[in-house]
């Protein structure tokens, strides 16, 4: 068979399929391009159906316990307990405020009495323990000569009157509620609303995008009023996790808009390239059908999309779009040489199908040591994630190099091509090429790797700041200008206990936590959690008990204490138990130290949990356990707890399972070094970053370092499989690395830079830990990017610069170029 070959990698130039042996290559090849048309027919009729599917069954929502890291010890004492624990779980805050008046106003008094109700009737809401100034377990008690007199805060013979309202006043002076349900400045009033797990008449999870649409529908809109518009202003603030959920939910559609724009710019990119719009619109094509699929695949396992695994779709089709764009490159300098448009796709599968394989393999396995931390809803992310890169194998390293064989390229995008190979580029471009190939020199290369050891010693000395958690108050998801934060800040302004509980569980027999020595060890606890910076202060049964006995001595100071005889504790818990039932369950054997904290930061965290579990590890008998924790901040201590210590373990993971594939496919700790080293600086550089910008590590940006390296690790192995191979047939390292920066190189920059410019509008999202990964994620791509074009060639030259090492290679199939 007589053929020419080019004289940038010896490929065969094959301009007519009679000179082509069809059975040429390997099975997989043979099986998928002699039956090409088997091949799109079966990948049209799935995504068919897995669009129907994924349309029919995906839905978005996400799940209290999916946040909760289920194995951690303190989230385990707290499941066991959360029935005995209500309202130090899932809870809505709801306030209603009268900025221009008063909460006596009768008026006002009647808008709350109508949102009370229309809550406690919402679906979702534990009606038992809804409380309010307008529910009777919102009580009063005194001490009179006659012993304790008490009732509901809310007189049963309110209507509006003077003298009602009188008495209204006086039973939220003597209820002790005033910083609790009812503000400082008695311009507003608290309606707290604990949520149950599954709607009771349907079985099914709560959904909190119909809940908080409910909230604002029903509530919001329904009852807030401006100043004059025939009653007292009005102005509703509501927290709380679902609500969160909500908004974030409500904002996947602005965040939709962010995808698309920069899918946009990915299209805009690669055309302005290629200037062919067939194969740039197969490019895209077939990462959105990978996107299909995924979105169908998720749907029939029956698991849901969250706002946290929102950014799973983008992030594969930007992956597709990578291992897309180096498929279409060389199919399209192929036919710019010459060769028939089958036989181009041929070369380009065998050349990039086994390093584009190893790569989609190294992004699954960073997805998927996600699944060792024990947060189901970042479990559910790498599953999502792990099923998207397993499609791509599919759709961009199969489908599109077929579907490219039948359309080819355009005649102006294969004469581009070619100019650009032979060297007629305009000069900006190949100055830029040229100046690349000088770190394959030996002064240059000195340079880059100081340049790298600086920035990573410098990183690496700031990464030691990285804080665990949140690092600001309200909802850190969220804009510190968003509605939810703003109502946080009214909520934490206006009243005197937050809504950040931190508690301890109190675990004794049945009627233990009425004992003196339980009582008195839980009120030790207390004391030693109010002298923390962080507590605004504690609440526990023994306050009760103790403001409970000394009325039963005629209000005298001196019984304000905790008795030793039983029967005055017993008979002050009994009295508890009528105005504050949720300080103990029914048999009291669960009892909660409840402390209030002025924020959720980490720092808060940290010391608090140091005090609590030191406290539990030394009072903890057999008769009585001091079990962590419950609450809002308890819950996110543990997460806290889990992602510390998940964090190096995750990248201890994803970095042993990238070296482990760098060694099966290149056969060399050399070039495992080469591909990893670039890898390691930009994660630290990453992480630096983070300092910088005051970004903590949770559950939100917890996976972005991890993807990263997965995804980065895609830019060596394209770039190496061509040098390697280029060295192996005798070329020197600076003949190698030109083609390889001409063959992959140049699409390595493209896809950087694209998906770069892509994300980085993530920075203008409402969401604001979507702007947060974005920052991160263009930050990694273009320091992977720039770490792949310098820092491979530089260390090669200490590495893999002779042509007896780069031979080493040779029984590497994944740098196949002998397969033709």
């Amino acid at each position: 068979m007589a053929v020419a070959f080019d004289s940038h990698d010896r490929t065969p130039v094959v301009r007519a399929l009679s000179e082509f042996d069809r059975n040429s290559g390997n099975a997989l090849e043979r099986l998928i391009f002699n039956h090409r048309l088997a091949v799109v027919v079966i990948c049209a009729v799935v995504t068919v159906v897995l669009a129907v599917v994924g349309a029919m069954k995906l839905q978005l929502n996400a799940s209290f316990e999916s946040m909760l890291p289920q194995s951690q010890p303190y989230i385990q004492n707290y499941l066991e307990s959360r029935k005995e624990l209500r309202g130090l779980g899932n809870v809505l805050r709801v306030v209603v405020a009268s900025p221009s008046g008063d909460i006596f106003d009768p008026a006002y008094q009647e808008t709350l009495k109508k949102i009370s109700d229309e809550l406690i009737l919402t679906p979702g809401v534990d009606r038992a323990w809804v409380k309010s100034l307008w529910t009777p377990s919102v009580r009063w008690t005194e001490v009179t000569e006659e012993g304790f007199q008490g009732g509901p805060v809310m007189p049963d013979s309110y209507d509006g009157s003077p003298q009602a309202t009188g008495e209204l006043k006086l039973n939220i002076a003597r209820s002790g509620i005033v910083g609790r349900f009812v503000g400082n400045d008695f311009k507003s009033s608290m309606i707290f609303v604990p949520l149950l797990d599954k709607d009771p008449a349907t079985g099914a999870a709560i959904d909190y995008r119909a809940l908080s649409r409910n909230l604002e529908e029903n509530i919001r809109l329904r009852f807030e009023r401006a100043a004059g518009s025939g009653g007292p202003e009005i102005r509703i603030h509501i927290i709380g996790f679902a609500k969160l959920v909500g908004d974030l939910i409500d904002g996947v559609s602005q965040v939709m808009a962010y995808f698309a724009i920069a899918a946009l710019i990915a299209i805009l990119v690669i055309f302005f390239y290629t200037r062919c719009l067939r194969s740039t619109a197969l490019v895209v094509a077939c990462s959105v059908i990978a996107v299909v699929w995924q979105m169908g695949l998720i749907a029939a396992l029956g698991f849901e999309l969250d706002p946290f695994s929102i950014l799973v779709p983008f992030l594969i089709f930007a992956i597709g779009v990578s291992h897309g764009a180096q498929k279409m490159n060389g199919i399209v300098q192929d036919i710019g040489r010459g060769t028939h448009r089958l036989v181009a796709a041929r070369f380009t599968f065998r050349r990039l199908f086994l390093a584009g394989m190893t790569a989609l393999v190294a992004d699954a396995v960073g997805f998927a040591v996600l699944m060792v931390i024990d947060i189901p809803v970042i479990q559910a992310l790498a599953l999502a994630a792990s099923i998207g890169v397993a499609v791509l194998i599919f759709t961009n390293l199969i489908l599109l190099p077929v579907l490219l064989s039948y359309t080819g390229v355009s005649a102006r995008a294969a004469e581009r091509s070619l100019v650009a190979e032979s060297g007629a580029a305009d000069g900006t471009g190949a100055g830029l090429w040229r100046w690349l190939e000088r770190f394959t020199e030996r002064r240059w290369a000195i340079g880059a790797i100081a340049v790298s050891a600086v920035l990573t010693v410098a990183g690496f000395v700031v990464s030691l700041e990285l804080k665990i958690g949140d690092l600001e108050p309200g909802a850190p998801e969220l804009r510190a200008d968003s509605r939810y934060n703003r109502d946080n800040a009214y909520i934490t302004a206006n009243y005197s206990l937050s809504s950040d509980q931190f508690a301890v569980i109190v675990r004794t027999a049945a009627e233990g936590c009425l004992k003196y020595e339980t009582l008195v060890e839980a009120d030790r606890l207390a004391w030693q959690l109010q002298q923390l910076p962080g507590v605004q202060t504690t609440v526990f049964l023994g306050d009760a008990v103790r403001q409970i006995t000394a009325g039963s001595y005629e209000g005298n100071p001196k019984w304000l204490t905790l008795a030793r005889n039983q029967d005055v504790l017993n008979y002050g818990a009994q009295q508890a138990s009528v105005n504050n039932p949720d300080l103990f369950n029914n048999d009291c054997s669960v009892m909660p130290v409840i402390a209030y904290l002025t924020d959720h930061r980490a720092e808060t965290l940290d010391a608090i949990v140091a005090t609590a579990a030191q406290f539990a590890e030394a009072h903890s008998t057999p008769e009585r356990q001091f079990l962590l924790a419950a609450g809002s901040a308890g819950i996110e201590a543990a997460t806290n707890i889990v992602v510390r210590e998940a964090n190096r373990t995750m990248l201890l993971y994803v970095y042993a399972a990238v070296v482990v594939l760098c060694f099966v496919t290149f056969r060399s700790w050399r070039a495992v070094v080469v591909a990893v080293v670039p890898l390691a600086v930009t994660s630290i550089l990453c992480e630096a970053l983070m300092v910088v910008l005051g970004i903590g590590v949770k559950v939100g940006t917890l996976p972005v370092i991890a993807l990263g390296v997965g995804i980065g690790v895609d830019y060596a192995l394209y770039l190496l499989s061509i040098q390697l191979a280029q060295q192996r047939t005798g070329a020197s390292l600076a003949q190698a690395h030109r083609s390889a920066l001409q063959f992959t190189g140049k699409v390595v920059a493209l896809v950087g830079v694209t998906l770069a410019a892509g994300v980085v509008t993530w920075i203008w999202s409402p969401i604001k830990f979507q702007a947060d990964m974005g920052i991160l994620l263009t930050f990694m791509f273009v320091w992977n990017m720039a770490g792949a074009l310098i820092l491979i060639p530089a260390l090669s030259h200490f590495l893999l610069k002779d042509a007896a090492s780069a031979r080493r290679f040779a029984a590497a199939p994944a740098l196949g170029l002998a397969a033709r």
